[in-house]
C-alpha cells in the first residue's frame, strides 16, 4: 500500500549554530524514515539531502536577519527540503564560475535537486528543493 500522507519534521532557528543543528536533525530524520517507516533512502540521497540543508540554512544565516525554519517532508519517494527565512528578497542565483570564491551554494543546490523553487510569503520567503530518495 502506497503512503499518501507525508512524513515530516521541522525546526525553528533564532540564533546559535543552525547549520550544525539542521544537519543533525536531517540525519536523524533520514534514519527514522528508513528504520521506522521503511522508506528506502540511498547513500547518495543521504548525502545530497544533508548538503542541500547545509547550503540553504547557511544562506538564511548569512543573508536573512531574524528567525528561520527548516521543514523536511517525505512524499512519494522524494524529500522536500523547505527553508523559510524573514528576508522577502529572493536570493541571487549566480551562474557557475570556477574562479569565483564563495556564492556557489544555490548553483550546487540546483544542480543536485530534482526541483527548486522560491516563493515569497507575507513575512519572508520559502525556498523548496526536491530530492529523489532512491537512485532509479
Amino acid at each position: 500500500m502506497r503512503r499518501t500522507n507525508p512524513i515530516s519534521c521541522s525546526a525553528a532557528y533564532a540564533g546559535g549554530e543552525p547549520v550544525a543543528e539542521a544537519r543533525h536533525l536531517t540525519r536523524r530524520f533520514l534514519t527514522e524514515i528508513q528504520d521506522v517507516h521503511r522508506v528506502p533512502v540511498s547513500e547518495r540521497a543521504l548525502d545530497v539531502v544533508e548538503l542541500v540543508v547545509s547550503e540553504l540554512v547557511t544562506n538564511t544565516r548569512k543573508y536573512a536577519p531574524g528567525p528561520s525554519r527548516l521543514t523536511l517532508e517525505v512524499r512519494e519517494g522524494r524529500m522536500e527540503v523547505m527553508v523559510w527565512d524573514s528576508n522577502p528578497n529572493p536570493p541571487a542565483i549566480l551562474p557557475p564560475d570556477p574562479l569565483r570564491i564563495g556564492q556557489q551554494g544555490l548553483a550546487i543546490v540546483m544542480a543536485v535537486t530534482h526541483a527548486f523553487g522560491i516563493q515569497r510569503e507575507p513575512s519572508g520567503k520559502r525556498i523548496t528543493a526536491s530530492i529523489a530518495l532512491t537512485d532509479d
